[in-house]
């Protein structure tokens, strides 16, 4: 059975509980958020071959700590650094290093800041120099994805309906979606409840209502959807080696739909790819 209670009467831990915010909570989503979008659209410039994941990393520390934001994944349950950068078919979780991005690399971004408690939290995809068309198509497709998802939230629908929408859209472009890993509640809590799933049926999961916040962040490869972690214990990767990408946005419900907390101020959410659109 699914619960739902007012945030700020919840305890400071992820219960199972669905957590429904007032509009102090989602001013509060919108300023750390934000700081989120900004940082990634300064990235973009950055993203060049010959940079290290190291260096991003460093940067996206730096921002947060100019900006009165500390990046939540630092130390986060072991994890050492402000950022995950994943590359080509790396699907999430990867560790930035001192090994150079080569020109036709993709990598996603993800960062997530904490500004007065509250976690902002978005990935975008980055092309390194020119890349081969088949990875363009991978990066609209997966874009296109998290919007269809987006567009399925709205009061009364099910959790299930984003899924579904990410779902048909993806297989019907001969693309798989990860099973591995799915979006999640967030707020004052970095993971919290519910799971969004990435797949499944428009008749399942917990029923949206006014006040939920939570992260849609579809996963979608070009090959199977199968992944595996590597030894470190972070790292997923596709089995079969096929490209990944993901996108990520952080959206809450409202009384006839969503609002977007992460989108790019700049316009820059789709960088290096035709068509950019306003997210």
């Amino acid at each position: 059975m699914v619960t739902y209670i007012e945030a700020g009467a919840a305890p400071y831990k992820n219960t199972g509980v669905i957590r429904l915010y007032g509009p102090d909570g989602f001013e509060g989503m919108r300023k750390a958020c934000q700081v989120t979008a900004r940082c990634l659209d300064e990235l973009v410039a950055r993203v060049q071959p010959g940079v290290t994941t190291e260096e991003i990393d460093r940067f996206v520390f730096e921002f947060g700590m100019d900006h009165g934001a500390l990046p939540a994944t630092l130390n986060y349950r072991g994890y050492t650094k402000s950022s995950c950068t994943s590359i080509n078919h790396v699907v999430c979780h990867g560790i930035p290093n001192d090994k150079p991005l080569r020109d036709g690399d993709i990598v996603n971004i993800d960062v997530t800041y904490v500004v007065d408690g509250w976690h902002g939290d978005s990935s975008r995809m980055y092309p390194v120099g020119e890349i081969k068309r088949a990875a363009e198509r991978l990066l609209e497709v997966t874009h296109e994805c998290l919007m269809r998802g987006i567009a399925a939230v709205r009061p009364g629908a099910r959790t299930g309906a984003i899924g579904a929408a990410i779902q048909a859209y993806a297989e019907s472009e001969r693309c798989s979606v990860v099973r591995d890993f799915c979006g999640h509640g967030v707020g004052r809590l970095f993971h919290d409840a519910p799971n969004i799933l990435h797949y499944g049926n428009s008749n399942e999961g917990p029923e949206m209502k006014e006040g939920m916040i939570f992260t849609i962040e579809p996963m979608i490869n070009l090959g199977r959807p199968h992944v595996k972690v590597l030894s470190d214990g972070w790292t997923a990767v596709t089995r079969d080696r096929s490209l990944s990408a993901q996108y990520e946005h952080t959206v809450g419900v409202t009384a006839d739909g969503c609002e977007i907390f992460t989108l790019s101020p700049a316009g820059l959410f789709k960088p290096g790819i035709a068509a950019l659109g306003n997210a």
